[in-house]
């Protein structure tokens, strides 16, 4: 499960992530005298997230520049959040080829409201140059969110992110900083064509 963000506005924005386990079913016993091979069991998606490397940035103060992006924006609940995050990139790729427009950078989720159950977001790519014919209907063009930001990274699964957020917000308390009402995540590995267990993702979190 992706962690839930409690949004607030006079609190920390990522405070309350709740990382949720699973179990494995219990296998039905055979009937007497016909023993059964259980099936194989799919193998568990990890709860942690991997071992950072050397230069990866944890809480490094960035700027996030100027940018034009593409996206549709959604809602879905936290279940379904992976599948529905690439099926909106895929979207975003369709509509970027059939106007012969290639994405200048990694793709992006926004995410701009969030509660126990789910949240709203702009699946992103980000362009060069703004379109001549601006798209209408689930896709729009704008501004990306810019100025100042903490950075962190990601690496593994997007269920392990629960992890990785907790310790954001462990970072933020300790430091008394108060995040903004978004934050962004940054798929420096295509979440479309990479291993869904090993994602690199930059996370970056605007501080007030």
């Amino acid at each position: 499960m992706r962690p839930r963000l409690l949004v607030a506005a006079s609190a920390v924005l990522m405070a309350g992530w709740i990382a949720l386990g699973s179990t494995a079913p219990a296998l039905a016993q055979a009937p007497s005298g016909e023993p059964k091979q259980a099936p194989p069991m799919p193998a568990p998606k990890s709860s942690q997230p991997a071992m950072p490397q050397p230069g990866d940035a944890f809480g490094e103060e960035v700027t996030l520049p100027d940018r034009t992006i593409v996206y549709l924006k959604g809602h879905t609940n936290w279940d379904t959040a992976f599948d529905t995050l690439l099926d909106a990139f895929k979207s975003l790729n369709d509509f970027l080829a059939k106007q012969n427009v290639k994405p200048a950078g990694p793709f992006l989720t926004i995410y701009t409201e969030t509660d126990d159950t789910g949240f709203s977001f702009q699946a992103a790519a980000t362009i060069a140059q703004p379109l001549a014919n601006p798209p209408k209907g689930d896709i729009a063009m704008d501004k990306g969110p810019s100025g100042k930001a903490l950075k962190f990274v990601h690496r593994g699964s997007y269920d392990s992110m629960d992890a990785t957020y907790e310790a954001i917000t462990n970072f933020l308390d300790d430091r008394q900083l108060e995040a903004k009402d978004l934050f962004i995540e940054e798929y420096a590995s295509d979440p479309v064509k990479s291993d869904p267990n090993n994602l690199v993702v930059n996370i970056y979190v605007p501080v007030k």
